[in-house]
């Protein structure tokens, strides 16, 4: 796959973000312009390797045929790199920005030498695709009469409801915010997303058949026995939104926030007003610490920067991640290594220090006598977790966010028909077939499994979709 010799020749590459001082001052995309001779080398750096653990299940978790269309970029062939890429992806526009590319960590050139850019191939390909026009609404030629309705319109969501339309259903969306997309519309900022590339999907989707309902809450607006009363199957696709708190002294009061209000709001103000509304948590002149790492965490920062934020701390309990993989983290397994994501470069090219300290547990927020927030007292901790003698410090805040990920799916949606819930509060679904203990009913993705990555609840909505088909159908055609 593509040049002989090229993963030799040519040294991997990434395509830039566009510098941190200019990026910091908009809410547009991070990325730049697309080259295409230079995607072609890095494209030729991919290896006629024999077995390609990229799309193995320890590399991409929609199986991409990642080599092929790494050979077509190679030969100018990006008409058919893109068919390739839609055969086992529904929105490789929404991966190509966000995933953070198991199937790179997979590859086995990175044995030896840095690994194939495939996220980058993968998001030019797309683009090219939008750009000239090849990616067009494909209804489908047959109509079964079935109705499934999908709850949520998060990736799961969108990529199950694209398939049980494409088999010939009749489709519902239901999606209890204002605009569709769930986590991707809401969840992660327009800078990573932006919500016009969501919106061209959704319209999309639209024109092949698929009917969304948007502000209806199921389980409060309307009961899920109604849906299933009137539909042939129900999928829940809902998500893992209830987040991890801080239950530690002072946690209550202002300017204590989840990091998914503080990145909805802004979302939000920012489609519906650019800002202007003030309808969202500013931390403009304000000294922010978020608390946990990971990619919410660094959104957190990278919006409190462009707010105009006087300070920046993040805290992470954990110590910081080797720069090389460790003896226990061999190839092809994810490298547990230290990375520096858009949000800490923009934090150090405006501060001067990478925000985030290590090895460090919060042990009370501290408030003024009128409640506001004045800080928050941390302990430093060993590798053990136990906290070290002597390390106690008291931090400055006007804004704390809560970024320590998710625990659960909300249940009240569960109210009325009693299914059961597995051990981690997730809704119960076996992984073969994605049944739940109510008839009629499944669940797939994060509701399910538990917080994971977009990438993996587009695969389970694909893998839901097709076994909803083959219960209503006795067979399917579903890949």
């Amino acid at each position: 796959m593509g040049k002989t010799t090229g993963f030799k020749e040519f040294d991997r590459a990434v395509e830039p973000y566009r510098a941190p001082d200019l990026r910091v001052g908009d809410f547009k995309e991070i990325y730049t312009e697309h080259n295409e001779q230079h995607l072609k080398t890095q494209g030729a750096r991919c290896m006629d390797c024999g077995v390609p653990f990229c799309q193995s299940d320890h590399g991409c978790p929609v199986y991409n045929l990642i080599p092929e269309w790494n050979d077509l970029v190679y030969n100018g062939r990006w008409r058919d790199a893109l068919d390739r890429l839609h055969k086992t992806n529904n929105f490789p526009e929404f991966t190509g920005r966000v995933c953070p590319a198991p199937c790179e960590g997979a590859c086995v050139l990175g044995i030896t030498s840095p690994a194939v850019t495939i996220k980058n191939l993968e998001n030019a390909i797309i683009d090219r695709g939008f750009d000239e026009g090849w990616v067009v609404a494909k209804p489908p030629e047959r109509r079964t009469g079935m109705r499934v309705a999908v709850i949520g319109s998060g990736p799961a969501g969108l990529s199950a409801a694209a398939q049980l339309n494409q088999a010939g259903h009749l489709v519902t969306v239901y999606e209890r915010d204002d605009r569709i997309g769930g986590l991707l519309m809401y969840g992660i900022p327009n800078m990573k997303l932006d919500k016009g590339v969501v919106d061209r999907r959704v319209q999309l989707l639209r024109d092949e058949g698929i009917e969304f309902k948007t502000g209806v809450n199921v389980g409060k607006d309307i009961h899920i026995e109604a849906l299933i009363e009137d539909n042939n199957a129900v999928l829940l696709a809902t998500g893992a939104t209830k987040a991890r708190d801080l239950p530690i002294p002072g946690r209550e009061g202002p300017g204590v926030h989840f990091a998914m209000e503080f990145l909805t709001y802004n979302t939000k103000s920012y489609l519906d007003s650019d800002l202007q509304d003030g309808h969202y948590i500013s931390a403009k002149d304000k000294h922010v610490i978020v608390i946990g790492g990971g990619d919410t965490g660094t959104d957190c920062i990278g919006t409190s920067l462009r707010h105009g934020c006087k300070s920046l701390v993040n805290f992470e309990l954990f110590p910081q991640a080797p720069e090389q993989r460790s003896a226990n983290n061999p190839w092809p397994l994810w490298p547990r290594i230290h990375r520096i994501d858009y949000g800490h470069a923009e934090a150090e090219q405006r501060f001067g220090i990478d925000p985030r300290k290590y090895s460090i547990s919060s042990k009370e927020i501290l408030r003024h006598e009128d409640g506001r927030l004045k800080g928050i007292a941390t302990v430093d901790v060993d590798g053990d977790l136990k906290e070290i003698p002597g390390s106690e410090k008291v931090w400055q805040a006007d804004l704390i966010f809560l970024s320590m990920g998710f625990l659960q799916p909300e249940h009240y949606i569960n109210d009325s028909i009693g299914m059961d819930i597995d051990g981690r509060g997730n809704f119960a679904a076996d992984k073969i077939n994605y049944r739940t203990s109510v008839d009629k009913v499944y669940a797939a993705a994060d509701c399910r499994r538990g917080q994971d990555l977009v990438v993996r609840a587009i695969n389970e909505g694909r893998e839901v979709a097709r076994e909803i088909d083959r219960d209503l159908m006795g067979s399917t055609n579903l890949p």
